[in-house]
């Protein structure tokens, strides 16, 4: 490919993208609800993946999962994150949805699991602390041990969704060193007038967070459900589709630790 031809490729694929997105997007309804299928491939995966948290979560050596490699490690000392695409392979997934697993993992200097704790518990001030994309918080009902929320998200990928969010919080902990939390939605709204899209179904979170190396380490799991790509669109569709669970995930843990960091 001359260098004209790679200059064009770019923004022309870009377009393609776009205009893809737009055609699926035009026919919002068929996509409004998941299937009863969808549904159960998404809740076998999530227990398979809180199983497998469970089991770190059990003693401090495996609590998060770090890299081996120094330089990496150093890097997250740094103030860079760790971004890994979990996802399962296309040929395991639903055939009427998308199965999204994204881990992210950063570092704040001398912060405490206590410290963490009570930002993530300080739900009135997500607005603050998550904007722009989150715009309110509110509690629908609480226990000792979790906490019913509605939370009101914006997010912009070529189109404005706005979405209302219930989801089920709790947290634990083996010790005063490591805590973690776990978020998992129990209804999605989209509001109009975006219309209903059927964008995301799904969206459980999982904190776990270890104080070590004189700070603490934040790892955040997202795991969502999206509607599917019909066979002929997956080139142009795919990439904005996987942009969205990666982009909130980046998004909500920089926005923490520059949350904990300032109220550190």
């Amino acid at each position: 490919m001359n260098r004209l031809a790679s200059t064009l490729y770019v923004p022309l694929r870009r377009l393609w993208c776009v205009c893809g997105l737009l055609v699926l997007l035009s026919v919002p309804r068929l996509f409004a609800q998941p299937s009863a299928d969808a549904i159960a491939g998404f809740n076998i995966y999530s227990s398979q993946l809180e199983s497998r948290l469970a089991q770190q979560h059990r003693t401090p050596s495996g609590f998060i999962v770090l890299p081996a490699d120094p330089a990496a490690r150093a890097r997250l000392h740094a103030g860079d994150l760790l971004i890994e695409d979990l996802t399962p392979p296309r040929n395991t997934q639903p055939t009427d949805a998308l199965v999204h697993d994204w881990r992210a993992t950063g570092f704040v200097p001398n912060a405490t699991p206590a410290d963490f704790e009570r930002l993530l518990r300080d739900f009135s001030a997500y607005p603050h602390n998550f904007a722009p994309q989150i715009l309110s918080s509110t509690i629908l009902a609480q226990t000792p041990t979790s906490t019913l929320l509605r939370l009101r998200t914006r997010q912009h990928h070529v189109l404005t969704v706005v979405l209302d969010t219930t989801c089920d919080v709790s947290f634990s902990a083996l010790d005063s060193a490591h805590r973690y939390s776990t978020s998992r939605s129990t209804r999605i709204d989209e509001i109009a007038p975006t219309g209903d899209h059927g964008i995301l179904y799904r969206l459980n979170t999982y904190w776990s967070y270890e104080q070590r190396d004189g700070g603490l380490y934040l790892q955040l799991e997202s795991l969502s459900l999206t509607r599917s790509i019909p066979h002929g669109l997956v080139w142009a569709v795919q990439p904005y589709l996987e942009s969205i669970p990666r982009d909130s995930l980046v998004f909500t843990l920089t926005s923490a630790r520059k949350a904990l960091t300032h109220n550190h």
